[in-house]
This record gives structure tokens, C-alpha cells and sequence, in this order.
């Protein structure tokens, strides 16, 4: 049974969560959180204070001695926005690595939206009507839309708690032209950016993350002050849009001293808490939010349930990536005005290369999905000039934000659908340098599929149904099906025309016959 920890390295606080993965559940083994406002800094000047790394490296060792205690076989370290704005984030990557001997994976606000929103799907199950998840957190707040397990629409706001502290409440309590100031600029970024959240009207909303956690917390106590000492009832607590912008008004007229001793608020969320509760009153006013409850998921548990679907490729979570994958290729299909019957069309037939030829072509498994992608993205550089198309494309797919995909994986999908063109990759191409040495052997290979599944479909008419290969003798013989009505004369020319490569690549001879 393995155990997996993942490390999350917000702008206000550092967490842990190690789990062990059993019967395809995820079992908590170990938790530990602690408050180092790494963010504080860099929403003022633009870089991580040597203080707030120094801590954060502190906490870091402590988490390192739980995850060796543990016994965890693999730990995944993320960062979220104030890595993201800080010029110092890789000196500060560079000292985690020399302590710990971790790898910080600084992650978009749309990939953390996608983790939080698989974190809660793993342990809750959400009704098919849309449900909007919110996580404020120091730097910024993530707002989701779910549907019968689909993000139908997610925005990263610049609205965390600590970023606006910082940048708008210089006083202790907060002068009024400081909350009017602070009041329009989420307004503004709501307006602005969340359209589409107000425009989905969801019928449940989950908030994440500490300072939704400390609203509740009040919240609470004050219901059971209000129930008195006789039996308590145990409930979930939700939080009404008016009793979010009462007690908003409530903590802005407060001193420092008077929110930290309020229950359920705490000493160090008082600090933020002021900033971090106006979010929460403007978004539910304009968004038109009924209310809203805790959950104390977040974007380890993400982080967690991907670790163990890469383990375990047939649990649910597994299938959520690859269906947030699948959606987030369809959108960027759509939106490049691709030829989306030609470009399924080309991912059927590399799917099917791919899966005939393994004992030929001997790439790791998550090359069929990374083939996939391209097959479905290769032609987005049209959108911007047929003129150097695969160059374009090559720059659309590395660059755009696609759920699911790290960076590095964009960069490979990118790669195979770069070289379907004249030119071949060659190993001082820039774009195979920033691949690791063992990418750089198998993109050949991918390549040479995606070509072949490319010619097979020359003629954009789904002249060739299905294929099957014999691997003989070193010779490679692709047998097809194909449409009485059309033949398929000109995917035969054009898949002749790649037998030069293939024998390059894969050192075989390569016949094509139609049966």
C-alpha cells in the first residue's frame, strides 16, 4: 500500500497531508500546518523576504522528517501565488532543493482551481446542478463552476487575503476611504473576470482554505452561544451572503486586539482576516450567492488524489483528469477553430498505430495520451497564419493553459505536433533541448506515429476506417480498410511518403495495403 505526501506552499501558510492509497481510497496518516506569510513580501516589492523563506525552509524541514517517518514513496511539493509573482521564486525553489532534496512545482491558479476541484470530487460527491467552489488564500481566490463533474468555468482572481491587506490596509481599524478602495477593486476584478460564474447561477457553494474556515468558526459559535448549554444539535454550518456582509462590516470596524480574541478567527487570521471576509461579502453580493459552507478539502487533497491516480490508473480520480483533459482539449480546439472531425479523425488512427506498433515503437504508456493531445491540437497554428502553422502550433499548445498538463508535458505534446511539416527534429533544435535526454530519444518516435496517423487521413474524408500492422522479418505492414466509395489512393501516397522517416526512426521497412 503505498503512502504519498503532498507539500503545499501557499502565500499565508505551509501544509502537509500524507495519506495512504488502499483499496483505491486515500487514508490520512498525517497532517501539520503552520502560518509563515511567504507572501507578504512579494505583494509589496516583487520578492520573497530572506525572513519568510528562511521560516518556510524551517517548516519545510519539519514536514521532511514527517514524510521520512512515514515511509512515503513519493511526495509532490507545489506553490501557488506567491512563487508565481516573486522574481526570487527560483533562488528560494533552489534553497528547498539543497534542504530537503525536494522539487517545487510552482502550479497556475487555473491548475490549483483543477486540483482543488479533484480534491473535493475524490472525497465528496457533488450533485449534478452547478456548484461553485471557492478558495481564497493569501495571493489569490479560485473560483470554480462544476456540473456533473465537469469545470464548466474557473478564473483565478488576485483577491488572496494577504495581498490585500497589504496593499490596502495600511491602519488598525482600517480607515473608511481604505475598505471604499478595497470594496471597488473586488468589485472591479469580479466584474471583470467572474461573468461567467454569476452567469451559471449554482445552486451550492463550497468554500475552501483558512479564512473561509475562520467565517465558519465564527459563525458557529455564535449559533451555539445562541442554542445556550442544553443539548446541541451537531450541523453543518452554512453562511448566509447576510451574515457574511454582517460580520465583513462587523471585523472592519475592529481592532487587531479584538479580532484575535473572537472565536473561530484566531490570532494570526486576524491579521487578514478583515480583507479576507470582504472578498467573501462582495463575491456572494455580486455573484448573487445564497451561502455557502466549509469544507476543509483543499489543494493538497488534489494533490494527493492525482499522485494516487497516477498510480492506479483505474481509479475515479484517474478518471476525472482524463475527462477535465478531454474537455480542456475540446475548449482549445474549438476556440483555434480547428477541424475538429479531422483532428478526432487523426487521434483514431495514432491511437490505434500506437497500440498495434508497441513492440515497435516501446514508448511509456503516457505517451498515448500526450499523442492524443497533439493529435487533437495540431493544427491550432492555423488560427494565426497557414504560414509557419506548425511553428504556431508548436507556440499556442507549450504556452496556453491547458487543465491537466504540466508545462514539461505541454512542451512534449507541443513537440509532436510541431514536426508534421518538412522538418524532422533534430537534436539541436531548441525546443528538443528543453526536453530531459530520455524525451529527446522518444520524440522521434512519437513524431513518426503522428505523422503516419496524419497522411492516413490526407484527404480529410475518413477514407480509411481501420487499420491493423504485422510486425515480420523486420518489415512493418500497416493493413487498411477503406471506404468503397472513396479509396484511399492519396493516404497510400502520403503515407509513402513517411517510409523514409520510419526506417530512420525505428530501423524497418514500412509497407501499406488496403484489404
Amino acid at each position: 500500500m503505498p503512502v504519498f505526501a503532498a507539500v503545499d506552499i501557499g502565500s499565508n501558510s505551509v501544509r502537509l497531508k500524507i495519506a495512504r492509497l488502499a483499496r483505491r481510497r486515500l487514508q490520512p496518516l498525517h497532517e501539520d500546518r503552520e502560518v509563515t506569510r511567504l507572501g507578504e513580501s512579494v505583494f509589496a516589492a516583487g520578492l520573497l523576504a530572506p525572513q519568510a523563506m528562511s521560516q518556510t525552509v524551517k517548516v519545510l524541514e519539519r514536514f521532511h522528517r514527517a514524510v521520512q517517518k512515514h515511509g512515503a514513496d513519493a511526495v509532490r511539493v507545489v506553490a501557488t501565488s506567491a512563487l508565481r509573482d516573486a522574481r526570487n521564486a527560483q533562488a528560494f525553489s533552489d534553497w528547498v532543493h539543497s534542504t530537503t532534496g525536494w522539487r517545487v512545482d510552482i502550479i497556475s491558479g487555473l491548475d490549483e482551481a483543477r486540483l482543488i476541484h479533484l480534491g473535493i470530487l475524490a472525497s465528496l460527491r457533488l450533485p449534478e446542478a452547478p456548484v461553485l467552489l471557492v478558495d481564497l488564500g493569501g495571493g489569490s481566490c479560485e473560483l470554480t463552476v462544476s456540473a456533473r463533474g465537469h469545470i464548466r468555468e474557473t478564473v483565478s482572481l488576485p483577491l488572496g487575503a494577504v495581498r490585500l491587506t497589504r496593499e490596502f490596509l495600511e491602519h488598525d481599524p482600517p480607515k473608511k476611504y481604505e475598505m471604499e478602495r478595497l470594496r471597488e477593486f473586488i468589485a472591479e476584478e469580479v466584474a471583470r473576470n467572474a461573468q461567467g460564474v454569476a452567469a451559471s447561477r449554482p445552486r451550492q457553494v463550497i468554500a475552501t482554505s483558512g479564512t473561509a474556515a475562520a467565517i465558519a468558526g465564527y459563525i458557529a459559535s455564535r449559533k451555539r452561544e445562541g442554542e445556550g448549554r442544553g443539548r446541541r444539535k451537531e450541523r453543518r454550518v452554512v453562511v448566509s451572503r447576510a451574515a457574511a456582509a454582517k460580520l465583513a462590516k462587523k471585523l472592519a470596524k475592529m481592532s487587531l486586539d479584538e479580532r484575535m480574541h473572537l472565536q473561530g478567527i484566531g490570532p494570526r487570521r486576524a491579521e487578514i482576516i478583515v480583507a479576507g471576509a470582504t472578498v467573501f461579502a462582495e463575491v456572494m453580493q455580486r455573484c448573487e450567492l445564497r451561502s455557502f459552507r466549509y469544507s476543509p478539502l483543499g489543494l493538497r487533497d488534489g494533490v494527493l488524489a492525482e499522485m494516487a491516480a497516477n498510480y492506479d490508473r483505474r481509479s475515479r480520480s484517474r478518471q476525472q483528469i482524463e475527462s477535465d483533459r478531454r474537455d480542456a482539449l475540446l475548449r482549445a480546439g474549438e476556440h483555434y477553430q480547428v477541424d475538429m472531425p479531422h483532428a478526432r479523425k487523426v487521434r483514431e488512427l495514432a491511437m490505434e498505430l500506437f497500440r498495434f506498433l508497441r513492440q515497435v515503437h516501446r514508448l511509456p504508456p503516457e505517451y498515448e495520451e500526450w499523442l492524443s493531445a497533439a493529435a487533437m491540437l495540431h493544427e491550432v497554428g492555423n488560427f494565426m497564419n497557414r504560414a509557419g502553422r506548425w511553428r504556431h502550433s508548436y507556440y499556442i499548445i507549450a504556452h496556453s493553459e491547458i487543465f491537466g498538463f504540466t508545462p514539461g508535458q505541454r512542451r512534449i505534446i507541443a513537440a509532436i505536433a510541431r514536426y508534421l511539416g518538412k522538418s524532422k527534429p533534430a537534436s539541436g533544435d531548441r525546443i528538443v533541448k528543453v526536453l530531459g535526454p530520455a524525451d529527446r530519444v522518444r520524440l522521434p518516435k512519437a513524431v513518426c506515429l503522428m505523422r503516419l496517423a496524419a497522411a492516413l487521413n490526407q484527404g480529410r474524408r475518413d477514407a480509411v476506417t481501420s487499420l491493423a500492422a504485422q510486425v515480420k522479418n523486420g518489415r512493418v505492414s500497416l493493413r487498411l480498410k477503406a471506404r468503397r466509395r472513396t479509396g484511399a489512393d492519396l493516404e497510400l501516397w502520403a503515407l509513402g511518403k513517411e517510409r523514409g522517416y520510419f526506417r530512420e526512426v525505428f530501423g524497418r521497412e514500412l509497407e501499406a495495403k488496403l484489404l
